[in-house]
């Protein structure tokens, strides 16, 4: 999904929140005090995350697992900043920031599938973001382009990295518990010819 900058003007966590409250038809991310108009996605993009969502939730239906998601609307709270991921997976019981419980506190698992205009922000500045996270174990990239998934790993103080290429590869979540063939991560997607 792209982001779009709103206003250069800085914002207090505060004011961003009663923005978003006041934005019915938009939503906003917020870094360093700015806030950011997250604007619509295309065929691929959104097929992928419906093709997540289901396939998540139903394994973790079906294993009796711990673990659940929200897709898309789900705010998550990075210390002063708030983020919209496409799929976001917790386990236990969801933590929120207050009695709104529109605010995530403790993601397991972060997936964003890549667009051309936040692809260096979610590899870059994001993931740094998303690393302070003290519950987050895994960051995983999903191309729209082509059939390949990026894993990055808790490992102590650091982050092992995985790619996945191809339909017969299978990503293993493991702070889940939970393996994903890309073919069902890409079912019905039509990628553009090179």
């Amino acid at each position: 999904m792209t982001a779009q900058l709103q206003d250069k003007n800085k914002m207090t966590p505060g004011e961003y929140l009663a923005l978003e409250k006041s934005a019915l038809d938009i939503k906003y991310e917020f870094f360093d005090g700015e806030a950011f108009a997250m604007v619509g996605a295309g065929r691929n993009h959104n097929r992928i995350n419906v093709n997540l969502t289901v396939a998540l939730g139903g394994k973790f239906k079906a294993d009796k697992s711990t673990c659940n998601l929200f897709s898309n609307d789900m705010r998550v709270k990075i210390a002063e900043n708030y983020v919209y991921p496409d799929i976001v997976i917790y386990c236990g019981d969801a933590e929120f920031e207050d009695d709104e419980f529109d605010t995530l506190t403790n993601p397991v698992v972060i997936m964003e599938i890549l667009s051309d205009s936040t692809e260096v922000f979610d590899r870059g500045k994001k993931f740094a973001y998303y690393q302070t996270i003290p519950t987050l174990q895994e960051y995983i990239l999903v191309s729209q382009k082509e059939c390949r998934v990026e894993q990055y790993t808790r490992s102590g103080d650091g982050w092992l990295y995985r790619s996945y290429k191809g339909a017969d590869r299978i990503l293993k979540m493991e702070s889940v518990n939970c393996e994903l063939p890309l073919s069902e991560i890409y079912w019905d997607v039509e990628f553009e010819s090179k």
